[in-house]
């Protein structure tokens, strides 16, 4: 009987132990750059501005709530953060995720920036917009100047929250120098590194804050980062570490799946670091869509011939395939087809963008 009791229970340790291996080896799959869907994402060392890694890095994107990270900066440029703020009705209606601010209630700049830097409250955004410049319209201006002058030259926005609307966009390669930017104001320093927070308004209203960024418990590496989420947009991250001594910044712009932001941000780290470590290349990745990657260029400049060898045999070997298909194509299909493919699709995709900027979700 007792030879019976230990051979189940070594059956079942071993079971345990397999189930283990292969949660551990899922995780760790999911957590390779190969495995990223988003549209675009990098991690650049920002010491020299290196591209450490990337796919579409200069592919224009809505910045979602990205877009509060400039917010604040400018808000700090122009505001002292102790000033008390009235929250106008225009603040108090955008739309936005909880908790909701009241017409009329007073806060300070400080629990402002928390509000909309932890929480995303898109009318904390637009109530530091007023107390700065008067109007969100002129406040606006000042966040595209100071985007030129962080060398952010592919960013426009047109309103201080992220709320979706035409001719609004930013590149994952823009989104990183603003995120280096940032991390020069204490203030925003320690707001993104903060979990969790009370603040009160004037009347002693309290509200419980949550920050959004979930690497905040379980990265102890992470210097902070900001979310972001539209239906155009979809989920976005912009996240800085520590590792090794070396501050990385990573960015994620388009991902499908709100939970693969953190398996993206933990991979696109480890492989900074590796090619710091000269374990691995820097490598460009360049798509033509969302689920297409194609390899268009490799910045490492010290690859080995074999590398090197390898690269020109797969760009012979794709180049012949794609004349045998379009001489395929030439003999078999019509024009006339193949241009009203072309055209559904872009229909398609144009479709698709009025819906996202139709319903949005700020976050």
């Amino acid at each position: 009987m007792n030879f019976i009791f230990k051979t189940f229970k070594s059956i079942f340790i071993i079971i345990v132990l397999m189930l283990a291996i292969a949660f551990v080896y899922t995780f760790a799959e999911a957590s390779t750059v190969e495995n990223i869907s988003a549209r675009s994402a990098i991690v650049l060392y920002p010491r020299y501005d290196r591209l450490l890694y990337g796919i579409n890095p200069k592919m224009k994107h809505p910045p979602a709530s990205t877009t509060k990270i400039i917010t604040a900066m400018v808000a700090i440029d122009k505001l002292n953060p102790e000033d008390v703020v009235t929250i106008s009705k225009k603040a108090a209606n955008t739309s936005s995720v909880a908790p909701h601010l009241v017409a009329g209630s007073k806060l300070t700049v400080r629990d402002l920036l928390y509000i909309s830097l932890m929480r995303s409250v898109n009318g904390a955004a637009v109530a530091l917009a007023e107390a700065a410049a008067g109007s969100e319209t002129e406040f606006v201006k000042m966040m595209n100047e100071k985007a030129i002058e962080i060398g952010a030259d592919n960013t426009v926005y047109i309103n201080a929250s992220g709320l979706p609307g035409a001719g609004q966009f930013t590149t994952a390669y823009d989104l990183a120098r603003i995120m280096k930017a940032s991390l020069s104001y204490p203030l925003i320093r320690e707001i993104i590194n903060t979990r969790t927070k009370h603040v009160e308004t004037a009347s002693g209203r309290s509200m419980f804050l949550k920050n959004t960024n979930e690497l905040l418990w379980s990265d102890d590496d992470l210097l902070g980062g900001k979310t972001g989420y539209t239906r155009a947009a979809r989920h976005c991250f912009v996240g800085a570490a520590a590792k090794d001594g070396n501050m990385l910044i990573s960015v994620v712009l388009g991902e499908a799946v709100r939970e693969n932001l953190w398996h993206d941000t933990s991979a696109l780290m480890d492989r900074g670091q590796s090619v710091l470590n000269n374990t691995a290349e820097p490598v460009i990745n360049i798509t033509s869509s969302d689920d297409d990657r194609i390899i268009k260029k490799t910045t490492y400049k010290k690859a080995n011939k074999k590398s090197k060898q390898k690269v020109a045999i797969k760009a012979k070997a794709k180049k012949t395939k794609r004349n045998t298909a379009k001489t395929s194509k030439i003999k078999t299909s019509k024009p006339k087809s193949s241009q009203s493919v072309k055209v559904s699709s872009r229909k398609k995709e144009g479709a698709l963008s009025a819906r996202g900027i139709k319903t949005d979700d700020g976050s």
